[in-house]
């Protein structure tokens, strides 16, 4: 008698990803708050922002009203999604042990964070793609000036985020108190980062400090992708754009950068006892 003995293949990286993605989203679905921030919050807030950017369009009549609701929905959109809800879900997997159990198989910690983020940056990327092609429709926007720089800051928009909500979750004790631990990045993005104030609408020194920000680099990006400028400079071509996209991609490169590096130095992958 001859045994045959099989082997499992080693499962890949990706593959590993997507399980755990998997098994997040079946956790997003069960969760009432997070589904209600994730997909409710952020089209209630469409109208309340596109009221207050049409206030501040009558003080300055040169604001382009569409360039500035499309770049507030799509960077709230992020800001709620993932920033929010994955600080959150970080929090309350570390409290139920499931990050360390995860770190004795063979994910790597990459791969476990990745793959807790999979859902929520899954589900923002779809709202976004849906209200863009919605606002393109009833705007009657034109078509995008540059897509390719659209998908660099989307890109770099979701590393940046995921890393920040990492970093927040360090400092956040329970998922309930995540509304105040995430508040302080949440109040400069909407309010400093060209969201709800457009930063044209500033004074040149306050727009030069909001735009070195952290999430304003790449929030700029999605608009200058669309609409061929950032609100600085009067809309140019393909080709300009990759002149006034320069100094937004490095700074936002380098955010990111930082933000992941805080991330790793300072992640928690159990509670504190």
């Amino acid at each position: 008698m001859t045994t045959a003995t099989a082997t499992a293949a080693p499962s890949s990286s990706l593959g590993r990803m997507l399980a755990l993605g998997r098994a997040e989203t079946t956790l997003l679905l069960r969760n009432r708050t997070a589904l209600f921030t994730a997909l409710v919050l952020p089209l209630m807030l469409v109208g309340g922002v596109h009221t207050m950017l049409k206030k501040q369009a009558e003080h300055f009549p040169a604001l382009d009203l569409n360039a500035g609701l499309v770049t507030a929905v799509t960077g709230l959109i992020l800001m709620f999604v993932v920033y929010y809800n994955l600080t959150a879900a970080y929090v309350g997997r570390r409290g139920e042990l499931v990050l360390k159990r995860l770190r004795t198989g063979e994910a790597s910690d990459l791969e476990i964070l990745g793959g807790t983020a999979v859902p929520s940056v899954v589900l923002a990327l779809v709202q976004c793609a849906v209200l863009g092609v919605a606002a393109a429709e009833l705007l009657h926007l034109p078509v995008p000036v540059n897509p390719v720089l659209m998908v660099a800051g989307l890109g770099l928009a979701v590393v940046l985020l995921i890393a920040l909500a990492a970093v927040s979750s360090a400092f956040t004790k329970s998922v309930e108190s995540a509304g105040i631990t995430t508040l302080p990045v949440m109040l400069v993005a909407q309010f400093a980062s060209g969201l709800l104030v457009p930063l044209e609408v500033m004074p040149d020194q306050l727009a030069t400090f909001c735009r070195a920000l952290p999430t304003t680099p790449a929030f700029q990006l999605l608009r200058l992708g669309w609409f061929g400028t950032d609100g600085s400079a009067t809309a140019t071509d393909f080709a300009g754009t990759w002149v006034q996209a320069a100094p937004h991609l490095a700074l936002a490169a380098l955010w990111t950068t930082v933000a992941v590096w805080a991330a790793r130095r300072w992640f928690r992958w159990e509670p504190r006892r």
